[in-house]
């Protein structure tokens, strides 16, 4: 849509004031629609954000406990790269912009306030899936600092983790479902595999503490990283760090290699080990074997493992 040619209007909103968007449109120029709204018009870059529905994608655009005001860049698919809408937040101070946010993206819309992007830190990377519940790609947010309004607390899930002020390594009891799907794809739908995966860990959690062995999970955050990683259960007794799956693939073997490759990182453990519901096919107990992951799965009453002496 193109831009009206009327003269243009010094900025005259303050933060907390509410517009029809197209009345803003109207006034101060830039796209009817999208994330994003550069002004031929007008020096301003516009920017609208809904937090609610955009959470529920994996997008968490909202004040941090950082004092800082998170925005997810724009691209609906594959990776997001630094062009167009992007671009224009990146560079508003060097073009002249104001950057301004916006709270809604259609109907009435509430003005942030005027913001700039973070120096010292503009923006960094996350995983967020693309429209309609896709595959996982890298998306861009953007650390913008306010001029004319102050920092509120974080009202999104991610930003009340990150206000909490977690260890690095936080152990949890096994009942928090919080998952990592939980805080980058939360609107997908579990799989049938992920359903048999819960109640497999909690199989394998009941005959351990049957047998006098402790349980627990952990919360990781990698430093520098905005996602937080969710082991499935661990045993101090035992020195146990166990990755779980609800069906017997290669890809879910080689998935839970990788896992427990990053996981041990960070847990101190003596084993890692994958719990599947059934003992896998040869090639894969040498896979688990060559990587150095002990297997375990159900057998009769109680479990079986390729180490001996691992499970109780």
């Amino acid at each position: 849509m193109s831009e009206t040619t009327s003269a243009p209007q010094g900025w005259t909103l303050q933060p907390g004031d509410r517009i029809e968007r197209k009345a803003l449109h109207q006034t101060y120029g830039g796209r009817t629609q999208g994330g994003i709204g550069p002004s031929a018009k007008t020096p301003n870059v516009m920017v609208f954000t809904d937090p609610v529905a955009g959470e529920k994608h994996g997008y968490y655009d909202d004040w941090m406990p950082d004092g800082r005001f998170h925005y997810s860049g724009e691209g609906q698919y594959g990776d997001q790269r630094m062009l167009s809408g992007n671009a224009s937040i990146l560079n508003h101070a060097a073009e002249g912009r104001a950057l301004r946010v916006f709270k809604g993206a259609r109907g009435t819309v509430k003005y942030v306030g005027e913001f700039v992007v973070d120096p010292e830190n503009p923006w960094y990377e996350a995983d967020a899936p693309e429209t309609n519940d896709g595959p996982l790609r890298k998306v861009i947010v953007f650390r913008l600092l306010p001029k004319d309004t102050a920092p509120q607390p974080p009202t999104t899930r991610l930003g009340r983790l990150f206000d909490e002020r977690p260890n690095q390594v936080s152990e949890l009891p096994l009942e928090r479902n919080e998952t990592e799907k939980t805080f980058v794809n939360p609107n997908a739908e579990p799989y049938e595999a992920e359903r048999k995966e819960a109640a497999l860990v909690r199989s394998f959690a009941d005959h351990l503490h049957a047998n006098g062995a402790d349980t627990c999970r952990h919360r990781i955050l990698p430093p520098g990283e905005t996602r937080p990683l969710f082991t499935d259960v661990s045993s101090k007794h035992l020195g146990l760090l166990i990755e779980a799956k609800g069906s017997v693939t290669r890809e879910n073997v080689r998935m839970a290699i990788g896992q427990l490759a990053d996981y041990g990182r960070f847990i101190e453990h003596t084993t890692k080990a994958i719990l599947l519901p059934s003992k896998p096919r040869t090639d894969l107990l040498d896979l688990a074997q060559a990587e150095g992951c002990a297997v375990i799965w159900p057998e009769g009453n109680g479990f079986a493992s390729t180490h001996d002496g691992i499970v109780p």
